[in-house]
């Protein structure tokens, strides 16, 4: 794609986010609600006064710094949670394959307009139907919205991430993984045995959770043929958040 086709691109995406704004407000009035969150953890942006709330699924795009004056994807960012920005990759995708520098570098000088132009790109490829921007700080941050969340639905999200959580010093909130003992020191690979193939960020049936052993606890393991009381014991099983549990995966999997 040239610099002028991605223009035009560019151009026909910030009319058509304009189009899904106007549609948007006019079927949600959404200024009517005095307050808003967000939570990468639920993946919700919630409107809400008194009597009513509505909720949608965001994907955070990027922010943009106005002490900097610049952008940083989400993709690029270590601090937004997968669950959020995971959709994001496939902008990027689309700008390594056209060569377009401001959807594939994670880090760049920029203004607030650029955030907003390379939001209604997002939307755009993503199928958004519409974005918003909230202020943290001296952050503007940008997401796409992705659909309305029923209410019913959207406390059941919330409920369950409630129960999940735990507060990490390191992290922060976090949802609890469970770790053997021996996966807590940061020495030398102690191999890493899950109860299923994980990735951060990941969606988990209802009864599931992050679980993980050492080469030692899997070789107990196999020798009793199963779990039980004694090899239970013999991996002390320790609760770690979410962000700790990926930090051990891979610093203990085998190569």
């Amino acid at each position: 794609m040239t610099e002028e086709e991605y223009k035009k691109f560019n151009h026909q995406c910030i009319h058509e986010l304009q189009d899904h704004q106007a549609k948007l407000w006019a079927e949600h009035d959404l200024d009517a609600y005095p307050r808003w969150d967000y939570d990468q953890h639920t993946a919700l942006l919630t409107f809400s006064d008194n009597d009513e709330e509505i909720n949608f699924r965001f994907v955070e795009v990027g922010s943009f710094s106005e002490k900097s004056n610049t952008w940083k994807w989400a993709w690029d960012n270590a601090y937004v949670l997968e669950k959020v920005k995971k959709e994001t990759f496939a902008v990027k995708e689309f700008g390594e394959k056209n060569d377009i520098k401001e959807l594939s570098e994670g880090y760049f000088e920029a203004n607030e307009a650029d955030g907003w132009a390379i939001t209604a790109v997002t939307c755009k490829l993503l199928g958004g139907i519409g974005a918003y921007r909230p202020v943290s700080d001296h952050l503007l941050v940008f997401m796409v919205l992705m659909e309305v969340v029923d209410n019913k639905e959207a406390q059941k999200i919330k409920n369950k991430v409630a129960e999940e959580m735990i507060f990490c010093d390191c992290h922060g909130k976090g949802r609890a993984s469970f770790v053997c003992q021996h996966l807590i020191g940061k020495g030398t690979a102690a191999g890493f045995h899950e109860a299923f193939e994980t990735e951060q960020g990941m969606d988990l049936q209802e009864d599931d959770s992050f679980q993980a052993w050492c080469n030692e606890c899997e070789a107990e393991r196999l020798k009793q043929g199963e779990w039980n009381d004694e090899n239970i014991a013999f991996a002390n099983i320790k609760v770690v958040c979410e962000s700790c549990y990926f930090e051990m995966k891979e610093r203990n999997s085998e190569q």
